[in-house]
């Protein structure tokens, strides 16, 4: 656009000479004065933009109160014409509707921000755990036995994949549909994938820890040629080319996919179309989500270990729900290609395992740089179980807030409890503050970012074929944040940046390996999200509490008590994950209830 040229002769040049055909799809019929409060003196606007799009002063005057501001009649009247404008770029941007794989151009990366990474997608992991000894002839014993475990007897020869994968087959189908995780089985390419591994393994070329031992997959992960639905009714029928990014490593790792596991439809939630995931502790009440069918299988020993993603509590809200491990890690660690997007800038990908040991393994062979994931980095990780002397932190600094473990934080005795056992492991436990900031700003660039990643669903209306219609589920937050004010987005973006350096520099300045805090304390569910920072969350003990809603309250008509499962989160320095490992394993053996599994299964 040049200086000397008016917006509108631009606008009527880039549309084809008339604005009003352009905002044909944007506007409504005649608003003209809508909503223009009584007795304000408003001068009436010439003809132009805005009149062409029904715009009017008083549709001005009701829009302040949805963005927060106030302007004089005036001031309104000067507006008509520009919001017209505005309305044909709109207009003009609809005329392009993205595929769901294309990103936006600009990418998050925490570790530019912090000026942090490493030079190669490099893994290595030394597990503790020794010699298990001959493997069980009770098939429920050999369900439960953790990937370490598993892998020992793999190699050894003392178990072969397909028997292993036969197992969880038979658990999947006969024990699923009680806990209503499993989305699509997938024993063609189950078997050929075991014997493939068997034979391979006879012959000495064992590629890997996770070489012939099966998984699952959260159903937002591309399989090719097997259905792949989002857990959504609109995305029934979905079969990708191609896979995921992660599903082609697994697969080059050896491991087996033995089904594709449920998850709240679009991510969100336990709800999908085929109902609600349940607990295995309570079946009475959902697992949890959005990683639903990963958590609750993997608690069930129907898969020895399962994906997840995480964008806002989706790794570690089920995996407290079940007592799982659930490994969140670093934002751009684990690429991303062929997984759903719900928010390009928060969406993580991450193991769901019953160990700590467990996860790092999973860990190590997901860690990987793919150029198809613009926010993909190459990054080391390392993980040694044998560091450590008999499980001692001796020398470990760990940050902690004591209003995070105080009753009106919601913390109960076993959140305490784990703290008094990490000090007696000799981690030395130091006081910390979080900056006072709002974090609860930063919700809205999650809100536009998956309103964006499904418009389609909102300006075609199919968003009321989803089976979860309630007030805070999808369909009615994506309409609501079309209201988000795109300033006030762009400045959301500064504070997050103001965010990551934050929550950094405590960690670095104090000299902690980490925080350690219960699950859902404070602001950090939030501000690691929107920073990047790893997480790691596990069983510490049991409890008894009546049967749960989704957001935690007791569901109503329910007056008996259950026991289930209670985690802990350890909150890391970013691309740092291995510290937490170590804390986590150290506390993991320390309490000893990690092996107990729900009754019936």
């Amino acid at each position: 656009m040049s200086a000397g040229g008016s917006r509108r002769a631009f606008l009527e040049t880039t549309f084809g000479g008339s604005l009003a055909a352009a905002l044909a799809g944007l506007a409504g019929c005649d608003r003209t004065g809508a909503g223009a409060s009584p007795g304000d003196a408003t001068p009436e606007p010439a003809p132009g933009a805005g009149l062409e799009a029904g715009v009017g002063v008083g549709d001005i005057a009701a829009g302040e109160h949805l963005v927060g501001v106030e302007y004089s009649a005036s001031e309104r009247a000067q507006l008509v014409d520009s919001i017209g404008e505005q309305l044909a770029l709109l207009a003009a941007r609809r005329s392009f509707m993205p595929t769901p794989d294309l990103a936006p151009a600009t990418v998050f990366d925490p570790g530019a921000v912090l000026g942090k990474g490493s030079p190669a997608s490099t893994s290595r992991v030394e597990v503790a755990a020794g010699d298990p000894g001959p493997a069980p002839s009770d098939p429920a014993d050999l369900a439960f036995a953790p990937v370490t475990t598993l892998s020992h007897w793999l190699r050894s020869g003392a178990l072969t994949s397909i028997a292993l994968t036969e197992l969880y087959l038979d658990r999947l189908t006969r024990l699923g549909p009680r806990l209503n995780c499993v989305v699509t089985l997938t024993p063609e390419l189950a078997r050929a994938q075991a014997r493939r591994a068997d034979d391979e393994l006879r012959s000495g070329a064992a590629r890997g820890p996770l070489h012939g031992v099966p998984w699952g997959a959260k159903d937002l992960f591309d399989t090719a040629g097997i259905e792949t639905s989002w857990g959504a009714a609109t995305h029934r029928g979905r079969v990708p080319e191609g896979d995921a990014s992660i599903v082609e490593r697994l697969d080059q790792a050896g491991a087996v996919l033995v089904a594709k596991l449920s998850l709240g439809a679009l991510a969100y939630g336990d709800i999908w179309f085929g109902g609600r995931t349940n607990n295995p502790w309570n079946p009475a009440e959902g697992s949890s989500g959005s990683s639903a069918g990963s958590a609750a299988a993997t608690a069930a020993g129907l898969v020895p270990f399962a994906i997840g993603t995480e964008t806002l509590g989706s790794i570690i809200s089920p995996s407290m729900r079940t007592g799982t491990c659930g490994l969140r890690p670093s934002f751009g660690r684990v690429p991303r290609h062929g997984a759903m997007a719900l928010c390009w800038s928060l969406d993580k990908v991450g193991p769901i395992t019953r160990t700590v040991e467990d996860a790092a393994l999973v860990l190590s062979v997901l860690n990987h740089h793919d150029g198809r994931d613009p926010a993909s980095r190459a990054l080391a990780f390392a993980y040694d179980g044998h560091d450590h002397d008999r499980g001692s932190l001796a020398g470990l600094r760990l940050g902690y807030d004591p209003a995070w473990f105080s009753d009106d934080e919601g913390a109960i005795d076993l959140d305490r409890q784990a703290l008094e056992t990490l000090r007696r492991l000799g981690a030395e436990l130091v006081e910390v503050e979080l900056e006072e900031l709002p974090y609860a700003g930063l919700l809205p660039i999650l809100l536009a970012e998956a309103a964006a990643a499904f418009e389609d669903l909102t300006l075609s209306g199919l968003d009321d074929t989803l089976t979860w219609q309630d007030d805070v589920a999808w369909p009615n937050t994506f309409r609501a944040a079309r209201f988000i004010p795109a300033i006030d987005l762009i400045q959301a973006e500064r504070l997050r940046r103001r965010v990551v350096t934050s929550f950094e520099g405590l960690l670095v300045r104090e000299g902690l390996a980490g925080l350690v805090s219960p699950s859902f304390a404070g602001p950090l569910l939030t501000l690691t999200n929107f920073s990047g920072h790893p997480s790691l969350t596990l069983r510490v003990g049991f409890r008894e509490v009546a049967t749960r809603t989704l957001d935690d309250e007791r569901a109503p008509g329910d007056t008996s008590l259950h026991r289930v499962p209670h985690g802990i989160t350890l909150w890391g320095r970013l691309y740092e994950e291995a510290p937490l490992l170590r804390i986590g394993r150290a506390l993991e053996q320390a309490l000893g209830v990690w092996s107990e599994r729900p009754p019936g299964f």
